[in-house]
């Protein structure tokens, strides 16, 4: 069994970022790098909007690079899933795979949250070849080209508004014969012309030649009147909502109610002391890779002030 004074729990921008500066104020952190080490970030193909890298970078590079600079300083990264924790006592008490047991005095959540996907087998074929969940991060690539964007309510408005700044026509694909936003962006959306917004419009599949160049839709299914409608897209982007990994948490942190954990405004403290969370898993506004890390510093320093306050 390890004891230890910090233990981060999930890599990407939050945890390797914690994992630099926790290291650098001798913390000694154990992070462990979860079933996707370096995030979400690394389903996109290139990252152009993070400081530092001005001609941008690939996502596992940048990752590669934030992990290397917290073992520089030496930060102990470990492959491994946590499965079970007991955040009832001090220390913490955390499980790898069901049995290392660890014991911390302070834990850095940062397991991120996952896109939700509409679970159709060529959004994984075009995966970083045309399909994104995230319009900030890789609208610019689809400059004065067509896209799609699949959703009905206030994320996927503001995704295509964004985009139709950027590009020749947006498609907005709803489900329902209304949407579900809110009435500004309704209006927003409503009157920007090179949006066209297809109600009660469902995917059945993507199509393209090595990457995404169109989309098969069905019109009204189920209805006397169903039918199939195609479109001529370069992007496909899904704002149908994320799904904070914060399960295994439900028991001891409080969550809002689409599951993201609660914290102090403006800080990453959590309802338990000694515990903090820190990137997209408390984050249901921005979810960017600056964003995350710039968190996962103050995961960081909020760790090794509860450490000295409390003389551990």
């Amino acid at each position: 069994m390890d004891t230890v004074k910090c233990l981060i729990i999930g890599s990407g921008p939050a945890g390797y970022t914690a994992a630099i500066y926790a290291a650098r104020a001798n913390l000694q952190p154990i992070v462990y790098e979860g079933m996707q080490p370096g995030g979400q970030l690394t389903t996109t193909t290139e990252v152009e909007n993070f400081p530092g890298y001005p001609d941008g970078v690939e996502p596992f590079q940048m990752m590669d690079d934030m992990r290397r600079q917290a073992q520089r300083f030496g930060a102990d990264i470990r492959s491994g899933v946590v499965t079970k924790v007991d955040f009832s006592c001090t220390p913490k008490k955390v499980w790898v795979e069901d049995t290392e047991l660890i014991e911390a005095q302070t834990v850095i959540i940062a397991t991120g949250a996952a896109a939700k996907y509409l679970g159709l087998p060529s959004e994984k074929e075009y995966a970083g070849r045309g399909v994104s969940a995230c319009a900030t991060c890789d609208g610019f690539f689809y400059r004065k080209k067509t896209v799609a964007v699949v959703g009905g309510g206030d994320t996927a408005c503001e995704e295509a508004t964004y985009l139709a700044g950027l590009c020749k026509k947006v498609y907005l694909i709803v489900r329902k014969p209304f949407l579900r936003a809110s009435e500004i962006m309704k209006q927003r959306v409503m009157s920007t012309e090179n949006i066209e917004v297809l109600f009660e419009h469902n995917t059945l599949r993507l199509t393209g030649d090595g990457k995404v160049e169109g989309a098969d839709l069905v019109y009204r299914k189920g209805e006397a009147d169903e039918r199939e409608v195609h479109i001529d897209i370069d992007g496909f982007f899904l704002a149908i909502g994320h799904k904070p990994n914060s399960d295994l948490f439900r028991d001891f942190l409080q969550l809002d109610e689409t599951g993201y954990i609660i914290t102090r405004p403006g800080t990453p403290l959590t309802n338990v002391d000694g515990v903090f969370a820190a990137g997209d898993v408390a984050d249901p506004h921005y979810r960017q890779a600056i964003t995350a890390a710039a968190s996962g510093c103050k995961a960081a320093i909020e760790a090794e002030r509860y450490l000295k306050n409390n003389a551990l």
